[in-house]
């Protein structure tokens, strides 16, 4: 019997690998399973994933003829798995020897449907830990009810997928996959559906989960076109939340924080690419403009003056074509 299934995405992170593969080594069990999935790397990955797969105890080597980003490998791994509980982890992170003993022992002490834990950020040499938004530790709670307050972090704005375990009922229940293709802020809709929909949650203090930060590969450094899924996403999130029998009660959250990420990217325009600049802004005004009237003036009244002028502004532009996401 697998008890846990560990998801690992892989595209062309062959200098992080080894590390992350070095972590799985040092938690390899007989009921624990390591569904490596190479996303049709270019880079020599693919060459060390197929070593993992005869090297390391659990290992399942799934491959992808074409890229399709990190939703779908996950997707991928999801379909395989065959574990009570599953997690995940990127291919240029890693794991403290050790750690997914005790994400067991948390899963099944507390009998919930998902848990969250805190992670420690690595840029460079300097190590940060990182906390779920939510003060109680280590008891059964209510997932809807950490979704607000509106102007607060909270459990929702801490989506990383690979902070925390998951039990099998929810792929059953049809809640753990990821939206089929995003390339980023893929993990948006998909906590978003977890806070609204599954029964039960806890969070654990647990430090093991090593995220790297800042390296070039990654796809929040890169400032190409697949950052503007970053639209699809929260129209998702914006349209499930809406069809939830709480929606006026949650829909400014919500846009509060699609406000907030619509913000963040145009502060940091200069880092895309001239034609992906003018598609950022275009997109932006338009989804603003999909977004509930009376709700996002609301959130405006309530943001600071610099992102509600910077976001009011871009209400304004007239139309254009080739605004959808």
């Amino acid at each position: 019997m697998v008890k846990l299934s560990v998801i690992v995405p892989f595209y062309n992170v062959r200098q992080y690998a080894p590390d992350t593969l070095r972590s799985l080594r040092a938690n390899a069990r007989g009921d624990r399973e390591f569904l490596l999935v190479d996303d049709c790397s270019q880079d020599g990955t693919g060459e060390l994933l197929e070593r993992a797969a005869r090297d390391l105890p659990g290992a399942v080597l799934l491959r992808h003829e074409q890229n399709g980003g990190l939703a779908t490998a996950r997707n991928t791994g999801i379909d395989a798995a065959r574990g009570t509980y599953l997690t995940f982890l990127d291919g240029d992170d890693w794991v403290a020897p050790d750690y997914y003993d005790q994400l067991i022992d948390v899963m099944e002490g507390l009998g919930c449907d998902f848990v969250r834990t805190d992670h420690v950020q690595s840029t460079g040499r300097s190590r940060a830990p990182r906390r779920v938004p939510h003060g109680r530790r280590g008891e059964v709670l209510d997932p809807r009810s950490l979704i607000l307050p509106a102007d607060r972090t909270t459990s929702v704005d801490y989506p990383y997928a690979w902070a925390g375990a998951y039990h099998r009922r929810l792929v059953e229940q049809g809640l753990l996959h990821f939206t089929d293709g995003l390339r980023t802020a893929e993990d948006r809709p998909w906590i978003w559906r977890l806070h609204r929909e599954a029964r039960s949650m806890a969070i654990t203090g647990l430090l093991g989960v090593f995220y790297r930060r800042g390296i070039s590969s990654s796809l929040t450094q890169i400032g190409d076109v697949r950052q503007l899924d970053f639209i699809r996403a929260f129209d998702q999130v914006l349209r499930e939340t809406a069809e939830d029998a709480e929606a006026e009660k949650l829909l400014p959250k919500a846009v509060r924080t699609y406000c907030a990420i619509i913000s963040h990217h145009l502060s940091t325009i200069e880092r895309f690419e001239p034609d992906v600049a003018r598609k950022l802004k275009v997109m932006s005004a338009a989804a603003l403009r999909r977004m509930p009237p009376a709700v996002l003036d609301g959130v405006l009244d309530a943001m600071d003056v610099t992102r509600a002028t910077r976001l009011r502004r871009l209400r304004r532009r007239p139309a254009a074509a080739g605004a959808t996401a």
